[in-house]
């Protein structure tokens, strides 16, 4: 009797992660996996689960559909592990709910904006080595961060030397804009694409046309040496 009533209390699918706690707060569910030596996000998290702490861990990657079967997911914590990619799906699933977002203290240099288009959620994006770039500047044009932490992402590394260690905050209110810089550098490129190919068209019709003058050349003097219709008949 015992087991079946284990078998009637305990809802299928809700197992915890072995390197897990899973508790209970305020009747939502919250998994606990904080400081565990995780190298990857586990497979097995509950889909029923609200809270989601995977921090001060060893994780280097969010893959695409990570959270997919997390609906009910509405804070998730990656802060402090090792994260260098994020793939462009890898909070699909669970964009419409989640409201807190952290991947601060990690080794994310830059992040596509497509992973975030959909997310309504806190951004906390502080202590990573950012590359301050077009990219960035439109997460931050697009992204709702944390204003708490929006003054510690920082410029690791950027097209100029001067913008190194300077918060990317800064750096935009001082009228820098990284996007129109990428802009005018593609128009450059695509003007000596262009440029190139008039040049390639310009030097074929100077060479097409000394061939056709050369052997009109050659045909008109051959034509002088052959003899006169005139002198035959005389």
């Amino acid at each position: 009797q015992a087991f079946f009533c284990l078998l009637l209390c305990v809802p299928w699918g809700s197992s915890c992660p072995p390197s897990c706690q899973c508790t209970e707060r305020a009747g939502a569910k919250a998994v606990l996996c904080s400081s565990r030596h995780l190298e990857e996000i586990p497979k097995d998290i509950p889909k029923d689960a609200v809270f989601l702490k995977l921090d001060a861990n060893s994780i280097t990657r969010i893959p695409s559909n990570a959270f997919r079967h997390l609906s009910h997911l509405e804070e998730l914590d990656l802060s402090r592990n090792a994260i260098e990619k994020i793939d462009r799906a890898a909070f699909k699933g669970v964009a419409a709910g989640l409201r807190t977002l952290d991947l601060s203290s990690n080794r994310i240099r830059s992040i596509p904006k497509e992973a975030l288009l959909a997310l309504n959620a806190k951004l906390r994006l502080a202590n990573n080595p950012w590359h301050c770039e077009c990219a960035l500047q439109e997460v931050l044009w697009e992204a709702r961060l944390d204003p708490d932490s929006v003054q510690d992402i920082t410029c690791h590394t950027a097209p100029r030397e001067e913008y190194v260690g300077k918060p990317l905050l800064q750096v935009l209110d001082a009228g820098v804009n990284f996007c129109s810089v990428h802009q005018r550098t593609t128009d450059v490129a695509m003007f000596i694409t262009m440029f190139s190919w008039f040049a390639m068209v310009i030097v074929y019709v100077i060479c097409y046309v000394r061939h056709n003058r050369e052997d009109t050349c050659k045909h008109v003097e051959y034509l002088k040496s052959l003899p006169s219709t005139q002198g035959h008949a005389e």
